[in-house]
């Protein structure tokens, strides 16, 4: 199917970042084009779900130049499942930050750069080529450096160097795996190179493993998994509390997406032939291992970390690590069992929605008690839950759902990582599952008691009334965390459909809809 509502959500982004460039010397014409903006982001994605939903792929040609020759939008159940992720977290952390970033800060980039953040991830979700693939991770970096570097501050500026020059390393390493496929198969088109991989001989397709494996360990770096983690603290310290919401809930999630995509809908098309020594056959056959190694390292180094941080902000850095690492992990298990591949993709997507939405509702809750309070030192905060109540449950709902408490979006995340693992028959991966859990619960009880409980000190007695738009916002994230929870079917479902792109039927449908024929 072609539709040019595939298109909508990258114009509405785009459209809105210029605009806001545009009307910077009219600071309230600003806000409301950047509001209005977000809304439309919103609608336009709400759209090309109902459109997709439940189980069609559209593909839009930019200016009719058919595939594989042309730029290809692509819009099924994984790429539609992203985009709402990326819509519901954008538009209340759009909310929060007109009220937490200074009115100078607005006007001269903010917001600017927070849609162009929209638009980078928003063409990596959409994409039909791995060259495009590139250029909206290269748009995502410049929106995300500004954003980090936003306060020009000593630690801002050293933190925001940190993260591009790792990130222009790893971009560089990208586009010369982009180059060598392109030598390789004669094309940059997905689906054309499903399509080739599928024809190859085992000789021919032998050197995308290589190629495959370093493009792997760049989406690694884009989702700050170990050992590749080390921009994470300092960025999301550095950012303003909006904006670290951003980099957690969205622009990270680019980097798990690119690995599914690429990982287990392109490559996964190689044919049974192609061997990789010591692992099994298939070229996907090799991320497995490496993909447990990537993951299992992030759960331990980011819990550990994150138990003994000195901030509130820092807590929830190193926990995004070993976050990321628990929506790996199912991935692992699917890339070496290949009946458990929609399975796996759907537990990692649902654990990825949580992570989305949990860290992010942590983020700006973080930043309400920085404002109110002028700390988030958690050697000088404590009794919150007496002095502002409904911050603090929000800040313990987030909590508990990155635990995995019941009936919050994070239960089910944690349980379909455990069930993956058990279907698997993966005993090591089950097992450093649970104990990413029990690191989990050991930093959030800690961040709480510190922060939350008790009587209050002399930091927190002082500090002025939490901003209502910042209470409200993060409660409309604790509603929404709640809700995932209670109403899991049709997000499961969702999932499930998102999953089953990773199959060979969905890959078939994909390439269809993409070039015409099937694999």
């Amino acid at each position: 199917m072609t539709t040019n509502l595939v298109v909508a959500p990258l114009l509405v982004a785009l459209v809105t970042a210029i605009a806001c460039l545009l009307v910077r010397t009219l600071p309230r014409l600003q806000r409301a084009c950047s509001l209005l903006g977000g809304l439309g982001y919103a609608a336009a994605v709400a759209l090309l779900v109902a459109r997709v939903w439940p189980a069609h792929t559209l593909a839009y040609q930019v200016g009719d130049w058919p595939a594989p020759y042309g730029i290809t939008l692509v819009a099924d159940p994984l790429s539609a499942f992203m985009l709402a992720l990326a819509a519901l977290v954008a538009l209340p952390t759009l909310v929060y930050s007109l009220s937490y970033v200074s009115g100078e800060g607005q006007r001269v980039s903010y917001h600017t750069l927070f849609h162009f953040l929209l638009v980078g991830t928003t063409g990596a979700f959409l994409t039909g080529d791995v060259f495009n693939l590139f250029v909206w991770f290269e748009v995502t970096l410049m929106a995300s450096y500004g954003l980090v570097a936003f306060y020009s501050g000593r630690e801002s500026t050293f933190a925001a160097t940190r993260y591009v020059v790792l990130n222009l390393v790893g971009s560089s390493v990208m586009l010369l795996a982009v180059g060598g496929l392109y030598g390789v198969t004669g094309t940059l088109n997905m689906a054309d190179i499903a399509r080739w991989l599928a024809d190859a001989s085992a000789s021919e397709a032998a050197p995308v493993l290589g190629l495959s494996l370093l493009l792997l360990v760049v989406f690694a770096l884009k989702a700050g998994l170990v050992p590749l983690q080390w921009w994470v603290p300092s960025a999301y310290a550095a950012a303003p509390a909006p904006a670290s919401a951003m980099l957690a809930g969205v622009a990270k999630k680019v980097g798990v997406y690119a690995i599914v995509r690429l990982g287990f809908v392109v490559f996964g098309a190689a044919a049974p032939g192609v061997v990789a020594p010591g692992v099994g056959t298939g070229l996907l056959a090799a991320y497995g291992p490496v993909l447990f190694v990537l993951a299992g390292a992030s759960v331990l180094v980011g819990g550990i970390a994150a138990i003994d941080r000195p901030t509130i902000e820092e807590t929830l850095a190193y926990s995004s690590i070993g976050q990321v690492g628990f929506i790996v992990l199912p991935l692992a298990v699917a890339a070496a069992v290949p009946d458990l591949r929609a399975v796996g993709v759907a537990a990692a997507l649902v654990y990825a929605l949580n992570h989305a939405l949990a860290k992010p509702l942590l983020f700006l809750a973080a930043g309400a008690v920085r404002d109110a309070a002028g700390t988030t030192d958690l050697d000088a905060l404590g009794g919150l839950a007496g002095r502002t109540p409904v911050l603090a449950g929000a800040l313990l709902v987030g909590g508990l759902s990155l635990v995995g408490i019941p009936p919050l979006a994070g239960f089910f995340g944690k349980l379909l990582v455990f069930r993956t693992a058990a279907l698997g028959a993966q005993t090591v991966t089950l097992a450093l599952a649970v104990l990413g859990a029990l690191l989990t619960v050991a930093y959030v009880s800690r961040l709480w008691i510190r922060a939350c409980w008790g009587e209050p000190t002399p930091a927190v007695d002082a500090m002025a009334d939490p901003g209502r738009v910042h209470v409200a916002v993060v409660v409309v994230l604790a509603v929404l965390v709640v809700a995932v929870g209670v109403g899991f079917d049709p997000v499961y479902r969702f999932a499930t459909a998102a999953g089953h792109v990773a199959t060979d039927a969905g890959r078939d449908a994909y390439v269809r809809a993409v070039l015409g024929g099937g694999l």
